[in-house]
Parts: structure tokens; C-alpha cells; sequence
């Protein structure tokens, strides 16, 4: 098994961290999103999207005041693809996937986040 492999199923090797892949399979969000709808520190999501990151699961944008996360759906990895294509088709019917798809309706970046 090769390096990159072991740090992507490291990577996905955290509730929290499945639970922002699931997230960010719905939409692009910043780390006050993140952190509103898991109710942890910023410091600590922050920490899971660098963990994310350098797995390659996950890119971001600077957009104006705000640093959007997403998907890296275009992975040069046919590996990293592979396992985010899996991804976004399983845990649908997670208690946690389903609570976090909710309150993500209702998550707005203009009220939560204090920049």
C-alpha cells in the first residue's frame, strides 16, 4: 500500500472528518459553516480541513473575507477520486449525515461569521 493511500484512509479515519466530506458533497462552505454545524472550535475544524487538505480529499478558494472548502472532485489521484466518488454515495442514512444536511439548510455565513 502506498503512502498517499494510507493518508487518505487516515484522513477519512475521523467522525468528524467523514462528516465534512459529507458536507462539502453538498455544497462548498467555510470553516464558520463547518464549525456551526458540528458545534466544535474553529481551531479544531481547521485542524480537520488541514488533515482533509493534505490528503488531497479537499481543496479552497480565497472569496473575498472567506476561504471556501470543497470537494477535490478533478483529483489528479484516479485513488482520491475512486474514494471521494464512494463518498458522497454512502452515509446518506447516517443519524449524524441526515442532522448535519438539516442544519446546513438554515447555516448562514453573513450571521455566523465574525471576520
Amino acid at each position: 500500500m502506498n503512502r498517499e493511500s494510507v493518508r487518505v484512509f487516515k484522513a477519512l479515519g475521523d467522525p468528524n472528518r467523514l462528516r465534512i466530506v459529507k458536507m462539502l458533497g453538498e455544497r462548498e462552505l467555510c470553516v464558520c459553516e463547518i464549525r456551526e454545524v458540528l458545534g466544535l472550535s474553529t481551531s479544531t475544524v481547521s485542524k480537520h480541513l488541514t488533515i482533509l487538505r493534505d490528503a488531497g480529499l479537499i481543496l479552497d478558494t480565497k472569496d473575498g473575507k472567506w476561504v471556501n472548502f470543497r470537494l477535490n472532485a478533478r483529483a489528479e489521484s484516479p485513488h482520491v477520486r475512486s474514494v471521494l466518488a464512494l463518498m458522497v454515495k454512502s452515509f446518506d442514512n447516517d443519524e449524524a449525515v441526515c442532522e448535519d444536511r438539516k442544519k446546513l439548510k438554515t447555516v448562514d455565513r453573513e450571521k455566523i461569521c465574525s471576520i
